[in-house]
């Protein structure tokens, strides 16, 4: 295997990892505060309406927004970091 290759291995695995971590977040704001854990979030109030409700409706969609720009800065990063940049 070349330099080449297992730098561009290593830049996607790093890219999967980063990822998968931001899929599960989101996943768990989405589906987990949205809706699994809704009644349990019920008490709590924000904005006038239950916890629950504000990310099923507010929350996840603001959630999905900032990991686009997470994922934006950390890919930036990774490029630079095994010399793919546009630079």
């Amino acid at each position: 295997m070349n330099d080449q290759s297992s730098k561009a291995d290593a830049y996607w695995a790093e890219n999967k990892r980063l990822m998968v971590i931001l899929l599960v977040i989101w996943a768990l704001v989405s589906f987990g505060f949205g809706i699994i854990l809704r009644p349990l979030l019920a008490g709590i109030e924000i904005g006038g309406t239950d916890l629950g409700f504000w990310f099923a409706q507010q929350g996840s969609i603001l959630t999905f927004i900032a990991l686009i720009f997470i994922y934006a800065w950390r890919m930036n990063a990774l490029d630079r970091k095994y010399d793919f940049d546009e630079e």
